[in-house]
């Protein structure tokens, strides 16, 4: 039996839409052995609307490795184990991706390379910014270099991100920097869908210059750890500003970490959870105050504190 333990992500970290990303100390794990049948047993705090069929998307990211590499394809037995909220952009579905691919590659004998394996999971997962966090640990940047479009929907949100022809660059910033994180996660549901649906087709070039600007100060402020510099570098309007009208009170909650003593605060991915980044002295005056605005706009919310994953995705036999 090999089994996989894949961190939960955070995206974009504000203006780094689509490219940025940081792994938190949250986990599922998932478990394959050969079977003469495929079962799911699934355990943990989240199971709900969890396929136990082949729809499983740990299968089809199997399934997908060994159309992709010409591996015969097994029948396994497999055992989930999730603690990762799904659909709060806390990364859960790319950890069915990651967890999957390595499964069956460990399964096949390892034909392919860490780097190789996260090729496959951007095609699949369709954006690198949750799968590399997920694959590396630490927070990253990684960068698209396109090749020519295969085959897709034109117009389909899956069609901006990677296929087959494409090169990613990964980067891990820092894979352990000095911060913690506050997670607080409304109850309230945000398909993906219409999280991509509400954002404009164009933006103005005022908006491009300030999110470029911002993601650069991003990029150093994690690196060099100044993290002061984080209350600008983690402005966006690119996506956080449209979005805010899913999830009432987010901009309120936001704005309220950083006064609380945050570095900064961001939409997690599309939403709905929320984070900022704290020196640990700040952490539980910040959940509180962001859990408060976001009861005063009628969400109730849970928060827990966790730390930047160091490891990204660790398989074991």
């Amino acid at each position: 039996m090999f089994s996989v333990r894949v961190p939960a992500t955070s995206a974009n970290i504000g203006p780094g839409f689509d490219c940025m990303g940081m792994a938190l100390t949250l986990y599922n794990t998932f478990a394959a052995e050969p079977g003469d049948t495929l079962t799911i047993a699934l355990s943990g705090a989240y199971t709900d609307a969890i396929p136990l069929s082949s729809n499983n998307l740990v299968w089809n990211s199997m399934r997908r490795f060994w159309r992709e590499t010409g591996e015969p394809e097994q029948t396994v037995a497999l055992v989930l184990h999730n603690m990762i909220p799904p659909t709060r952009g806390l990364g859960s579905s790319s950890t069915a991706v990651v967890g999957g691919l390595l499964l069956a590659n460990a399964l096949s004998g390892n034909p392919l390379s860490r780097e190789e394996l996260l090729r496959l999971a951007c095609v699949i997962e369709g954006h690198p910014d949750n799968v590399t966090p997920a694959f590396l640990g630490g927070v990253t940047l990684t960068v698209q270099d396109k090749g020519p479009r295969i085959g897709g929907n034109p117009g389909s949100d899956r069609d901006s991100g990677p296929d087959s022809s494409d090169t990613i660059l990964p980067r891990v910033l820092d894979p352990n920097p000095g911060f913690k994180v506050v997670v607080v996660i409304p109850d309230i549901l945000v398909e993906t869908e219409k999280a991509r649906a509400i954002l404009p087709p164009l933006l103005s070039r005022e908006d491009l210059i300030f999110n470029a600007s911002r993601v650069g100060l991003l990029v150093n402020a994690i690196m060099s750890r100044d993290y002061a510099l984080l209350a600008t570098a983690t402005e966006d309007r690119a996506h956080q500003t449209y979005r805010a009208a899913l999830v009432p009170g987010m901009s309120q909650a936001l704005k309220a970490a950083v006064e609380s003593g945050a570095y900064g605060a961001v939409l997690s991915g599309s939403g709905p959870a929320l984070l900022a980044i704290c020196p640990e002295k700040h952490t539980d005056d910040c959940a509180w105050v962001m859990r408060e605005a976001l009861l005063e706009a009628g969400l109730v919310s849970v928060s827990m504190v966790v730390d930047v994953d160091s490891l990204g995705a660790v398989i074991s036999s």
